[in-house]
């Protein structure tokens, strides 16, 4: 067997997203790159798929027919992509139950490459505190910049993190919005490269969109960001919805780029929080009680 690149045995274990279906040419080899492994992967277009290690005879572009190839790795579609793992992972991916609602819209919004590491991009995505400075009259406006007080756990039977009560002004929080509103957020990690955004939904009170960050770490310090969107929206073209998405993650990745360090440092004392930091503090915590070492600097012991 190839030696893996990755000598992070939990990261190995975990299931990694490789790409969107509804993206992915049926019958045709693609190739992409997880964790410094190069793979390939293909559907057939009535719900099979294959991914495997990359190999001569299978070159990207090639037809394939995926009952036959040899040596398959891990496989599971969920949530609109193909996931697979470099080690041993578990039997199931963490739940989005609203995924599974007749009346929601599943769109992959984007999939973007980022030269920053995937705990990065994360902590990025938890933080509210830039939302006025970098998504502004978007997700933020001035003088709307207190990250008011929220709560954090670290749920052991569930193995994520779970901020709540989170509210934040926001004079555009989706494309069916019609004005500046005080937007409830839920905020899942139950992976150590994904997140779950649960926001209030301007269409139904009683119901929240659903906005997920899935990472798939190309190496240490880049990853492809896959925007999952499982929204209730009945008057916006995907186009339309897409868009916004794209437009906030336009305004992110030049931000995410320029951080330094680009791994995300696992230490408490090597960069000054403050108290909106809870999530990231909580997660930082999380991945070192994880034993996590692939694109982060682990705390010195």
């Amino acid at each position: 067997m190839t030696k893996t690149r990755c000598t992070d045995q939990v990261i190995l274990d975990l299931w990694h997203p490789l790409a969107a279906l509804a993206e992915v040419r049926a019958g045709v080899v693609a190739d992409t790159v997880l964790l410094e492994e190069r793979l390939s992967y293909a559907v057939d277009g009535k719900g099979n798929a294959a991914v495997w290690r990359d190999r001569a005879d299978l070159a990207e572009g090639s037809p394939v027919d995926v009952a036959t190839v040899a040596e398959k790795l891990p496989l599971k579609l969920a949530y609109g992509y193909i996931w697979t793992s470099l080690g041993n992972p578990p039997a199931d991916l963490f739940p989005i139950p609203e995924f599974d609602e007749a009346d929601r819209r599943k769109l992959n919004a984007a999939t973007v490459g980022v030269n920053v590491s995937a705990p990065r991009a994360i902590e990025n995505f938890l933080d509210m505190g830039h939302f006025p400075y970098v998504h502004t009259d978007i997700l933020g406006a001035e003088p709307h910049t207190e990250v008011k007080e929220y709560d954090v756990e670290i749920s052991v039977d569930r193995d994520e993190i779970l901020a709540t009560r989170c509210r934040f002004y926001q004079p555009m929080a989706s494309t069916t919005s019609d004005g500046g509103a005080d937007v409830d957020y839920i905020y899942r990690v139950p992976h150590p490269y994904c997140s779950v955004l649960y926001k209030s939904s301007p269409m139904d009170e009683s119901r929240r969109d659903v906005i997920a960050v899935f990472l798939q770490p190309v190496d240490q310090e880049h990853v492809r960001a896959h925007m999952m969107l499982c929204i209730l929206d009945e008057d916006n073209e995907d186009k339309v919805i897409k868009r916004f998405q794209q437009t906030i993650f336009g305004q992110d990745k030049p931000i995410l780029e320029n951080q330094f360090p680009k791994r995300l440092p696992l230490d408490p004392r090597a960069e000054t929080p403050i108290r909106a930091d809870k999530s990231a503090i909580a997660y930082r915590r999380w991945l070192s009680q994880k034993g996590v070492t692939y694109g982060v600097i682990p705390a010195a012991t």
